[in-house]
């Protein structure tokens, strides 16, 4: 068995790693300080996919691994079943931790790209981020509601950038009665 699991490895590591880069021409913020960027964000606005479908009030929570790398808790509230989800993940640094550019796992040794593309470096209060292709694209903040201004503008440029923005979710934080 273990003759054949390097081979297969050996194969499928660079398919892996495809799915950890960036989106052509969306470039990582660099003076990225990983510290400042830990805690808890709510998503404002984002593309649509199956892991998230119909989650309303969402939030990412990110905080040190004893290893150094960084623990991600995505928590959403499912309307249709009345109920939080929750999925526990670690991301690391693809290279300089001074670059935005981390590799998050949820599922063992699959890793996606997450890449903080644009940041307000004076105080970290909010972020556009990419996963590995246009399909992924999230617009976080550190308070529930992030300036109309603000948002539209991270919008914009993440259309600039060739991001199917039409499809942006805005994220709806009211819970309901259950």
């Amino acid at each position: 068995m273990k003759r054949l699991l390097a081979p297969l490895l050996a194969c499928l590591s660079p398919l892996l790693s495809a799915c950890t880069g960036s989106p052509e021409g969306v470039a990582p913020v660099t003076g990225f300080e990983a510290d400042r960027y830990l805690g808890t964000w709510h998503e404002v606005a984002r593309l649509d996919h199956r892991f998230e479908r119909g989650l309303i009030a969402v939030t990412a929570a990110y905080s040190r691994n004893p290893d150094g790398s960084i623990k991600v808790v995505n928590r959403g509230f499912d309307p249709q079943k009345c109920a939080w989800r929750e999925a526990v993940g670690r991301a690391k640094f693809m290279a300089d931790p001074a670059t935005a550019h981390l590799a998050v796992s949820f599922f063992g040794p699959f890793y996606g790209g997450y890449t903080v593309f644009e940041l307000d470096k004076e105080a970290y209060a909010w972020a556009a981020v990419a996963g590995p292709s246009r399909d992924y694209l999230w617009i976080l903040a550190r308070d529930p509601a992030l300036d109309e201004g603000v948002r539209d503008r991270l919008i914009a440029r993440a259309r600039e950038r060739g991001f199917p923005t039409e499809g942006l979710i805005l994220v709806e934080r009211e819970l309901p009665p259950c």
